[in-house]
């Protein structure tokens, strides 16, 4: 399976972020010694279910390394279209792989045993989307003081990964859906309001299982899906504000 890796994100003036990079990129900020996305290159490297690694947002003079085959595409200038991008540059490079990993750059606390979890949970399935959770009580036991956005459904409160699996077909059918979803993807409730007023009102009234999202998001958009429960945190650990940043870099530095 090959990975895209989108690291395209430059953090305007009144991102929480920007003091730290000034306008270069997100993906290059200093975590413990290495730029955050090269922990993130690292995992992958060592990941046995990773077979090459696209880059999307730098150069090779970013001075980013990874140990498998990689290639760097330049920023599309949005995030659907840096996905379709490296989905399109997966296919030239492996003709018949039907899944990709898309990774963010910015969890930098991710591992090699990660990854590989994740392609084999995916991979017992064929669907077309796999989007994984963390609840609430995997992501405060491991980092405490997150301060994630959560979603608070029926029998859980989760947040987001930033790993996911796909099918390559994802990334040429029902474009509109998902750049509506992606521009809103820091926001659930509005990303529910995408998905229909109903969904909205059942959200907030805290009605839904995550296998009613699930059923009501695919149904929408007429593709297969299967929501995937992290048991590890790392992958919605992702860096937002300054203080999960310090975070990390307190973390990694051990």
């Amino acid at each position: 399976m090959n990975a895209i890796v989108t690291a395209g994100g430059i953090p305007l003036p009144d991102d929480p972020l920007y003091a730290y990079t000034e306008g270069r990129s997100k993906a290059m900020i200093d975590v413990a010694g290495k730029p955050m996305i090269q922990w993130v290159l690292d995992a992958l490297s060592d990941a046995k279910s990773v077979d090459n690694v696209i880059i999307i947002g730098l150069t090779e003079k970013s001075g980013v390394t990874c140990r498998k085959p990689t290639t760097f595409l330049p920023n599309q200038g949005r995030m659907l279209a840096n996905v379709v991008a490296g989905v399109a540059e997966s296919q030239k490079i492996t003709p018949a792989g039907n899944y990709v990993l898309i990774v963010s750059s910015d969890i930098p606390a991710l591992r090699a045993e990660m990854v590989d979890w994740l392609a084999k949970t995916s991979m017992e399935t064929k669907d077309d989307l796999y989007y994984g959770v963390v609840t609430r009580e995997t992501m405060e036991k491991r980092y405490p003081d997150s301060k994630r956005t959560w979603t608070r459904l029926k029998n859980m409160e989760v947040c987001g990964a930033d790993i996911n699996v796909i099918h390559v077909s994802m990334a040429t059918e029902h474009l509109d859906t998902w750049e509506n979803l992606l521009g809103k993807r820091k926001s659930p409730l509005k990303q529910a309001s995408v998905m229909g007023f109903d969904t909205l009102l059942m959200l907030l009234f805290r009605q839904l299982t995550i296998e009613d999202v699930v059923k009501r998001v695919m149904e929408r958009i007429n593709v297969r899906g299967r929501a995937i429960l992290w048991p590890y945190a790392e992958a919605g650990m992702d860096v937002d504000k300054p203080h999960q940043l310090e975070m990390m870099r307190e973390d990694l530095s051990k």
